[in-house]
This record gives structure tokens, sequence and C-alpha cells, in this order.
């Protein structure tokens, strides 16, 4: 089973970047599709981007497309998210989650494997 952990955030002011890191163990990424939620205190597990670990795809939310980047490098076993011009309302523990195969859905529900999370804190 793959194992997956995030690394990457902080606090950064508002019009910011950061960028989130998800190493995956004990699997290669290249058999899974990878995808970033972010859940918020009091909210719902969120879809962010994702991505086929062979980058043949990308897909995003509506709230972060363009100012958001997924991408992988399957020799380093790691999927990135490029989080630029920061807003509060992007506060939030940043997950990735893995499923195998090809998956172009946006379900928390259906990704079984998760990452600890990283805080993302937006200042304003």
């Amino acid at each position: 089973q793959v194992q997956l952990r995030e690394s990457g955030g902080g606090l950064v002011q508002a019009g910011g970047s950061l960028r989130l890191s998800c190493t995956a163990s004990g699997r290669t990424l290249s058999d899974y599709s990878m995808v970033w939620f972010r859940q918020a205190p009091g909210k719902e597990r969120e879809f962010v981007a994702a991505t086929t670990t062979s980058s043949d795809f990308t897909w995003y939310a509506d709230s972060v497309k363009g100012r958001f980047t997924i991408s992988g490098d399957n020799a380093k076993n790691t999927v990135y998210l490029q989080m630029n011009s920061l807003k509060p309302e992007d506060t939030a523990v940043y997950y990735c989650a893995a499923r195998p195969g090809n998956y172009y859905g946006s379900r928390a529900g259906d990704f079984g494997t998760w990452g600890q999370g990283t805080q993302v804190t937006v200042s304003s």
C-alpha cells in the first residue's frame, strides 16, 4: 500500500506563494491518480486539483484555476501543488490522496489513501 506525506505548508501573506509536496512510499505514483484536497475548520473536505501520475491530465477547482498548478515528478515519487496569488480563503489543511489507476473525478470519498495534511495559513 502506498503511504503519503505532505510538506511545504506555512504562513504566508495574501498574494504570496507556497509550494506543497506530496511524497509517496511503498508504491510508485505511476500506478495512481493523485488529488489535492483542502479542509478548513468546520468545513467539508474540498477538491483542489488532480492529475494522473503520468501527468497526461490535470484539472482544477474553479476557485483555484489560474492560481494553482499541480505537477508530478515520477522519478522522485512526488506530486507538487504550486500555489500563487494566495488569498485568505485558501487557508486550510491541505491533503494529498491517491487512488489506483486513472481517475478523473473529484470526490473525497473515492480515495482511501491520504497523507497527514499540511497547514496553509494566508494572512490579510
